[in-house]
């Protein structure tokens, strides 16, 4: 049994809703496999009350970084004081550290770990096409990483076309002409089609992509790792896609992650 104690360190993930999220239990497996004096954790914080509670973090001198998800990975870009790369290109953060002058420094590791999850399943988004449903945080860090991975076209739809037209020109600033706006169209003709968005966390969620214009062989990949099949995995999986699910992504970037905060 883990001893915590004074000198153990604190790290977290900030999400609303908190039950569905499955880093603690990867990253205590890593905290345990490296031996390290720390102890990972589930912080429930609504998004009214984000920046004060990140504000109240700097405080806590024995908590040296932590992570985030749904709905937190945009707004918290805001409250960081530098940036990584990646955060830089895609607008989120999912992971915050604690620099030695007591600033805060996000990056974002989502898309790195949904490539990563990619691979690890045999599956190269290299001159790939793609079709991402969302623009959120996930969705701008995967398509960020899809792009540097060399995938060939990225089409993107979102309920919001502004907000999708607005990551289409970020990432091809960037990398020129590697995405689109995304139509009903994009969706058969994509060779990976991604879930992006939280439609799926719960069981009265509607399928956040037409399941109808999916077709055997494709893969349909999904960003929520709870549940483990998504009802839109379940969908794409009888029209005879490969299906790819989020915890792929989660497993591609927690080595990372926890290499980033310092663990």
């Amino acid at each position: 049994m883990r001893v915590i104690d004074g000198n153990t360190k604190i790290y977290g993930i900030i999400a609303d809703p908190i039950a569905q999220v499955r880093t603690p239990h990867a990253m205590n497996e890593i905290i345990a496999d490296r031996g390290s004096g720390a102890v990972f954790v589930p912080f429930h914080v609504r998004p009214a009350d984000l920046p004060t509670f990140v504000a109240g973090l700097k405080a806590w001198r024995n908590l040296p970084g932590f992570t985030l998800t749904i709905p937190h990975k945009e707004a918290t870009l805001a409250l960081c004081d530098r940036l990584g790369p990646m955060a830089k290109i895609s607008g989120s953060v999912n992971a915050v550290r604690k620099t030695s002058d007591g600033a805060w420094e996000g990056e974002t590791f989502d898309g790195l770990g949904f490539v990563a999850g990619l691979k690890s399943q045999s599956l190269d988004p290299a001159g790939a096409s793609v079709y991402i449903q969302g623009a959120g945080g996930a969705a701008k860090a995967i398509v960020a990483a899809l792009a540097d991975a060399g995938a060939a076209r990225i089409a993107v739809a979102n309920r919001s076309q502004d907000k999708a037209l607005a990551l289409v020109d970020q990432i091809n600033t960037i990398y020129p002409g590697k995405c689109v706006l995304g139509s009903t169209h994009d969706v058969s003709a994509a060779d990976i089609v991604v879930n992006g968005t939280s439609l799926g966390l719960r069981e009265s969620d509607p399928l956040p992509i037409d399941v109808d214009e999916l077709k055997p062989g494709q893969v349909a990949a999904e960003v929520i790792m709870m549940p483990d099949t998504t009802s839109f995995l379940h969908a794409a999986e009888a029209k005879g896609c490969r299906i790819h699910r989020g915890i792929h992504m989660l497993k591609g970037q927690v080595g990372e992650i926890a290499d980033f905060l310092g663990i």
